[in-house]
């Protein structure tokens, strides 16, 4: 029989054993609660996106983890393939919204949004470019508004230049500047591997001047080819503009070599190197850190051409989509659907937001207020074609096109070889 008070002593002994490791045992605090976001953005955008989130990091104790992906759609379709997925990336391009959405990989916002949150936070245009199968997968954060001219406003008070409201103004004040010794435009296509891009969206935009947004759709659906009558007409447009003698800096076989970022400095020149400039509101990052706007630089919209068509705008932008549904990851995506993270980057600089209830005095300057303006007075908005197109085509022969075009080839030819390489 055993000893029971002997037995008695032991458990005793352990128990205040056990007892006094207790009090002494460092706290095991509960894992930190994080949301891992994927995107492609560079150091300083990234840094931009960080202090916006700043605030919603403070006060829910979510730690937002960035990850960034070179090439953001093979990467991510690797990642996914690896069941390795962030749980949530920024896109650049509604096609792969689509992908992931038919594959059935990202998460659709109805199982924790209200439709009608959305529906006042965004025009229907941004919430079509987000839909599937009439199901919501993606919250709009950044827009690039490309329908845009910029100019020196002092250079052009100095010449009595007045802004142009149609096209037929346009080229008309183009004439006289070159009558008066200057050069009208600048245009530069070098942008490393995507050389070529800026000319795409001179083309998009002069189709939906040209022709309107049901041939653009036609077109970018490839329901007519790039050898049908509407595109045609937008590269001959084009090409009154790049190719006409005096027109371009340095003439059109230079602008392959001239890169999109330093293409808009001779504005800024005295005498301006040249007076007009089409390109996205995101080319302001790379003005001179001397340049005021308003003051040195200001925008207007790229003219209307038939007036059947009105003044369309022509956009790109960046959407966040949700891989693993994680409360965390649904109180981030809620919290883009507010407008205080799109208020907080836009004081930065450098951003336009597509959310519809961000107010103008949240841009730091006049000439991003006035581009937020045009965005929301937009009655038509169509998104980059060459981002919605296959992308052997719209980042490959497309681009590749544009410098062709530019150095000499027509545009029978450039059309003939892009409709060629379009995938069966």
């Amino acid at each position: 029989m055993p000893n029971l008070h002997l037995y008695s002593a032991i458990q005793l002994s352990l128990l205040g054993l056990l007892s006094g490791c207790a009090t002494q045992a460092p706290q095991v605090e509960a894992p930190a609660k994080t949301v891992t976001v994927a995107s492609s953005l560079g150091s300083e955008p990234q840094a931009q996106l960080e202090a916006a989130i700043a605030p919603f990091e403070e006060e829910t104790g979510i730690d937002v983890v960035y990850e960034f992906v070179d090439d953001i759609a093979n990467g991510l379709i690797a990642r996914v393939d690896a069941g390795n997925a962030p749980d949530m990336a920024l896109l650049p391009q509604p096609t792969l919204i689509k992908t992931f959405a038919d594959a059935d990989v990202i998460a659709p916002l109805s199982t924790f949004l209200e439709a009608t949150d959305l529906n006042k936070a965004y025009a229907d245009t941004w919430l079509d470019l987000a839909t599937v199968d009439d199901e919501i997968y993606a919250v709009w954060y950044r827009a690039s508004v490309k329908s845009l001219v910029w100019y020196n406003p002092a250079a052009f008070e100095r010449q009595g230049y007045d802004i142009p409201r149609t096209w037929e103004q346009l080229i008309a004040l183009s004439d006289q500047i070159v009558a008066d010794g200057g050069t009208p435009w600048c245009l530069g296509l070098e942008s490393g591997p995507a050389t070529g891009w800026p000319g795409t969206d001179w083309i998009e935009d002069l189709i939906l001047r040209t022709s309107g947004p049901e041939a653009y759709r036609q077109w970018i659906n490839h329901q007519i080819t790039f050898q049908s009558e509407p595109v045609l007409q937008a590269f001959n447009t084009f090409q009154k503009v790049v190719l006409k003698e005096g027109y371009v800096k340095g003439g059109a076989a230079s602008t392959a070599t001239i890169p999109f970022r330093e293409a808009a400095d001779p504005l800024f020149q005295d005498p301006p190197g040249c007076y007009l400039h089409k390109q996205g509101n995101f080319i302001a990052a790379f003005f001179p850190p001397e340049v005021e706007a308003r003051i040195d630089v200001d925008v207007f919209p790229l003219p209307a051409i038939d007036e059947r068509f009105g003044t369309p705008l022509l956009v790109a932008g960046d959407a966040f989509v949700m891989f693993n549904d994680t409360p965390e990851a649904r109180q981030l995506m809620e919290y883009f659907t507010t407008p205080a993270p799109h208020e907080a980057w836009a004081a930065l600089g450098g951003f336009i937001s597509p959310h519809q209830d961000v107010s103008l005095e949240a841009y730091p300057d006049l000439v991003s207020q006035k581009v937020a303006q045009i965005l929301s007075d937009a009655e038509v908005i169509r998104f980059d074609g060459s981002d919605v197109m296959p992308s052997s085509v719209g980042a490959g022969t497309f681009w590749t096109g544009m410098v062709d075009f530019t150095q000499g080839q027509s545009a029978e030819e450039v059309t003939k070889a892009i409709d060629d390489s379009w995938p069966e």
